[in-house]
């Protein structure tokens, strides 16, 4: 594939890929892990093609990737997305529809952070609709030009699977990205009715893009130049979030462990299937007789003669290696748990700047909760680009309020403090504020009203919330 040919993958994307095809048909469930076939889940040794796809439509995943990165994602987003004061009046209606195709910021926000913590890393541009004509000719030339259109700068997700390249050049010590390819879909009407999806190559560079169809020329099939245009900015509006980030642009996927674990649950789980199908099916065994012309008759309404030394019994599994497999199908789900979990754990991290050095301690921070200020740094440098393309001076900050306690098991945590109450060590409010934490009561309670109430139901023994 020559250095000419738009779609061709650089070496980092390719090692990427490695991992992520793993972690795709996690993310699919079932029924994409199915469609992996034998790269998931390995043929036995002699066993049979149509034996295998029988075992492979039979088998099911047990979720523990996905629903992990559902469970964190969930963390992260356990409070709405905080605007800042200084997040200007037009970029803050932006947000309400924040990719132009109705997800406000919180929404599109979640898919984000869940695609880039499954990944490892996701991307996103702010682009902005064409304002010019077949001919090049400028349609929107004024404010008031472009309100009456309603063009805007919007976000695009860039998965990672999209990305097929870039290039980038070192300024004062810092990557300037200079160049980035990704492959996408649009969709176009196709006759009175229908619609068909046509893959094509964006190609991105300071202050223009590009977009590459396949097409025949000259009876050689291969990408060719379909469209191309401008922009005012002169750099490439693209923010990338990392979750475990291994260098520019590359980034490996912080569950891996995780997903290994998982893909040997599907593969174990599908052998004890097997093994729990031929064991709930006894076999006939007959013994001490020769005659291959004897007849043999089995039913409830059949008798069968046996001949002279003749025997007939049947043969069961012993169910050794039933519960064998289950015992390994429970430790290995008790270590996927101590994988998922570890986003939780906290970690020594340095503090934020030299200056505050002297007047503050390590921090401790949980990878998750680093995870979610890069999320923000993200989202900030998208606001930022909004009030590029917009004339604005500063798009603001945003402020994502999660929960990354690792201890947050309602059974465990709930009697120490409903004690701690009992005693006095906490207050009512303190004990109502994270009862709702723990979703034991709803969000929608304000504690003030709920003081009132208790003060209606009379004295009551212990604190006022002894008896939630």
């Amino acid at each position: 594939m020559s250095s000419d040919d738009p779609s061709k993958t650089l070496p980092a994307v390719d090692a990427m890929r490695e991992d992520w095809a793993i972690v795709d048909p996690l993310m699919g469930g079932t029924k994409a892990m199915r469609a992996a076939g034998e790269q998931l889940l390995p043929k036995w040794p002699k066993e049979e093609s149509e034996d295998y796809c029988n075992r492979k439509n039979l088998s099911t995943l047990l979720p523990a990737y996905s629903e992990t990165v559902k469970n964190m994602t969930g963390r992260v987003f356990a409070e709405p997305i905080v605007l800042g004061e200084d997040v200007p009046k037009p970029i803050e209606a932006y947000t309400e529809n924040f990719d132009r195709q109705g997800n406000n910021l919180q929404v599109w926000a979640q898919s984000f952070f869940s695609q880039a913590l499954s990944h490892g890393l996701c991307h996103v541009l702010v682009d902005y609709p064409k304002t010019t004509d077949g001919e090049g000719n400028k349609t929107i030339i004024t404010k008031a030009d472009e309100k009456a259109a309603k063009v805007r700068p919007y976000v695009v997700m860039i998965r990672p699977q999209q990305v097929l390249g870039w290039r980038s050049s070192s300024v004062d010590g810092e990557h300037v990205l200079t160049q980035f390819r990704y492959m996408e879909e649009v969709e176009e009407d196709d006759g009175a009715f229908g619609t068909k999806s046509i893959a094509q190559i964006r190609v991105l560079v300071p202050g223009a893009w590009a977009t590459y169809r396949m097409a025949t020329v000259k009876g050689q099939k291969g990408w060719s130049l379909h469209e191309q245009g401008t922009n005012s900015l002169g750099h490439i509006s693209l923010a990338t979030l990392y979750t475990n980030r291994t260098g520019y642009m590359t980034a490996k996927p912080p569950l891996l462990e995780l997903a290994h674990l998982n893909v040997k649950h599907w593969q174990s789980q599908s052998d004890q299937d097997n093994i729990l199908h031929v064991a709930r099916v006894p076999m006939l065994a007959i013994s001490g007789i020769d005659d291959d012309t004897w007849e043999l008759k089995v039913g409830t309404a059949s008798a069968t003669k046996l001949p002279t030394n003749g025997k007939m019994e049947w043969v069961e599994h012993t169910g050794a290696s039933i519960e064998a497999g289950r015992t390994s199908l429970a430790d290995l789900e008790d270590q996927m748990r101590i994988a998922g979990a570890k986003l939780l754990h906290k970690e020594k991290q340095a503090v934020k700047t030299a200056t505050q050095a002297e007047d503050e301690a390590a921090q401790e921070l949980s990878p998750l909760q680093t995870m979610a200020g890069q999320l923000e740094d993200a989202i900030d440098q998208v606001l930022q680009f909004f009030a590029e393309f917009t004339g604005e001076k500063e798009g603001g900050h945003i402020q994502i309020n999660g929960n990354f306690d690792s201890d947050f098991i309602p059974e465990t945590t709930l009697p120490l403090l409903l004690n701690l109450a009992t005693q006095g060590k906490i207050s009512d409010e303190t004990l109502f504020s994270e009862l709702q934490r723990r979703n034991v009561v709803s969000q929608d309670i304000d504690w003030t009203e709920e003081q009132a109430r208790i003060a209606t139901q009379g004295p009551a023994e212990g604190p006022a919330l002894g008896a939630l």
